[in-house]
């Protein structure tokens, strides 16, 4: 898998990768197929819904403790802008690549590992 400064993945054609979405939601193995109008390449991730101070602001630890009650994380002050809410959807942000990776694996979480 191959990062690129602006943090797209690489997808060239039959290129493994992987899309994690936020620490409550699950995460994609794909293969890239090589679509040349977005440069081969595709999403790392869900991406920011909002800023980690609106998530800071927005949020509680009992607010993260049941975003998360179905991964071991941490479930304090100082991961509330990581809570799960904070992030896109991670099924629309795939949807929205399907040109550009095929998935071959679908990953539960129940692990994650912040700070």
């Amino acid at each position: 898998m191959f990062v690129t400064r602006k943090g797209a993945l690489s997808a060239r054609v039959g290129e493994f990768g992987i899309i994690p979405g936020s620490m409550g939601a699950k995460s994609f193995i794909v293969r890239g197929v090589g679509n040349e109008e977005s440069f081969c390449s595709c999403s790392h991730g869900a991406g920011r819904a909002m800023s980690r101070k609106e998530a800071k602001r927005r949020f509680t630890v009992q607010d993260q403790i049941s975003a998360t009650a179905h991964v071991e994380c941490r479930k304090d002050a100082g991961v509330i802008d990581e809570i799960p809410m904070a992030y896109k959807d991670i099924d629309a942000v795939m949807a929205a690549q399907r040109s550009l990776v095929e998935v071959v694996h679908t990953l539960r979480q129940v692990v994650c590992v912040k700070g």
